[in-house]
């Protein structure tokens, strides 16, 4: 159940990036292309995340880890290139800026949206 929560909030994240980031938009397949896109920006961030993580330790040290809000632009721009290519999923990133400020607003909705559905399931347990 904790997989699918993250997979809706990963989905429902992309979904806000898209409506305020010109950058990004989605063509046709509609909510199944958020969907995908949740699944794979899962699968980047859990495989090619923590490499970029150990290769960049420098300089998220030296940015006093500022350079993470880079590698999550970095992520979301090749997961989407990934969904694109791979999967034929209408998921278009246009540039690095795009990314970075996608990858900032699905980091803070993302945040957010676990803090609500948390705090509600915290609720019901007692």
């Amino acid at each position: 159940m904790e997989l699918l929560l993250r997979w809706v909030i990963t989905a429902l994240a992309l979904f806000v990036a898209a409506w305020l980031v010109p950058g990004i938009h989605v063509e046709g397949q509609g909510w199944s292309a958020f969907a995908v896109m949740a699944i794979i920006l899962g699968l980047v961030n859990a495989v090619i995340r923590p490499v970029l993580k150990i290769l960049s330790c420098p300089l998220i040290i030296l940015t006093l880890g500022f350079f993470v809000l880079v590698i999550n632009g970095i992520t979301l721009w090749l997961a989407s290139t990934i969904a694109v290519r791979w999967f034929h999923v209408g998921f278009y990133v246009d540039g690095f800026w795009a990314a970075f400020l996608g990858a900032f607003i699905v980091s803070i909705v993302s945040v957010i949206l676990t803090v609500l559905f948390r705090g509600e399931r915290i609720e019901t347990r007692r």
